[in-house]
């Protein structure tokens, strides 16, 4: 037996429902609340995500900072804390972030660049055999430059033409770099007489007292230079189409091609980029320690890559920023003269930055999980 309630449709005597009219106004005003609280709970995540993404570097810049110097006040001698150690540490963040540029810009199109780190020392070796040969100071630059540009040239156009994964081809061109690095210095050490060392290169990465300067800190030229080269390639990633095919071709290289964007173009410029920063970052190196040897580069790219992913910028491609990158290159400083004032040896930071390392790539993991669900 059937009956016709109000407002309930069509029912059997148990209460069934058989057809539905029209909805109670109590249960779509539920749905509509339960759609709402949805949404708003995952604006709140999203916006979340995004200020982890922005400042998250910068804060674990400054809890890492903090609390270097509060251990240092406990069991060190307390010199963390002075400007001297402050300059220290952004002379020695700065070729490692220059590089971490150029990096940055390989990883958001979704690449990878082993080479690296030999690359930049090819590139200090042939600073070092052109200024000991009495050329200009202009000119050796300039050939420096071209070393690095080559690397970056050689990379991209492998890796474009030939379609190997970026992590297989420089992985080889790795050992290559290195090679030339040891036939262009004798396989020895390339030194250069004081004489024929320009003044500029010695101010690049100085530290030398006095610590204040007109009233303000006395930062090292490099510093500022890579300051301008952080601006420079913000601009390019922000503003430029180019930035925009980068990630573009990150996210999705099939869905980049078929927008229209020079597949093989964007990677042998980024590549090129990448090489010019790396060449860059050689100068800085050599400008540290006056000698150049090939074999120092080894294992120095882990340091431009650890700098763009405790940045926030992910191995997948499609996401970095240069301000994250900085503050990456910036903690690896102060671990590592925390870890010097504190006279902890150099196997604990490099268990500290390898930790730190995988928190980053595992909060980066869970991010895109998040984000697809």
């Amino acid at each position: 037996m059937r009956c016709r309630l109000a407002g309930l449709g069509e029912t059997d005597l148990r209460g069934v429902r058989l057809l539905d009219t029209v909805p109670p106004k109590s249960e779509t005003r539920l749905k509509i609340d339960r759609m709402s609280n949805k949404t708003t709970s995952s604006q709140t995540s999203a916006r979340l995500w995004s200020w982890l993404q922005a400042f998250g570097p910068l804060l674990a810049l400054v809890v890492v900072t903090l609390g270097f110097a509060v251990a240092d006040q406990v069991w060190g001698a307390g010199h963390f804390s002075e400007l001297r150690n402050f300059r220290v540490v952004l002379v020695q963040a700065a070729p490692v972030a220059v590089a971490a540029l150029g990096m940055t810009l390989i990883i958001i199109s979704g690449g990878i660049d082993l080479s690296a780190g030999t690359a930049s020392t090819l590139c200090a070796t042939v600073l070092a055999i052109s200024l000991s040969a009495e050329r200009s100071a202009a000119e050796a630059v300039l050939l420096t430059l071209a070393a690095g540009a080559a690397c970056g040239m050689i990379n991209g156009l492998l890796i474009g033409l030939l379609r190997i994964p970026p992590f297989i081809v420089t992985l080889g061109t790795m050992t290559i770099f290195l090679g030339i690095a040891k036939r262009l210095a004798g396989g020895s050490t390339v030194f250069v007489e004081r004489r024929l060392l320009p003044d500029w290169l010695s101010t690049l990465s100085s530290t030398m007292p006095p610590d204040w300067q007109g009233g303000f800190p006395r930062i090292a030229t490099g510093v500022w230079l890579a300051i301008g080269i952080a601006i420079l390639v913000s601009i390019v990633l922000r503003y430029t189409v180019f930035g925009r095919h980068l990630f573009a071709l990150g996210s999705n290289e099939s869905t980049a091609r078929l927008c229209g964007v020079n597949i093989l173009g964007t990677k042998v410029i980024v590549y090129v980029l990448g090489g010019l920063l790396i060449g860059i970052a050689g100068i800085y190196s050599f400008s540290l320690v006056k000698v150049a040897s090939p074999i120092e580069g080894i294992g120095r790219e882990l340091k431009y890559i650890a700098a763009v992913v405790i940045g926030g910028g992910s191995l997948s491609g499609g996401r970095g920023s240069v301000l994250g990158t900085l503050a990456g290159a910036a903690i690896m400083g102060v671990i590592a003269s925390g870890c010097s004032q504190l006279e902890i040896q150099n196997s604990t930071q490099d268990i500290m930055i390898g930790v730190i390392i995988i928190a980053a790539v595992t909060l980066d993991q869970f991010r895109s999980r998040n984000q697809n669900n």
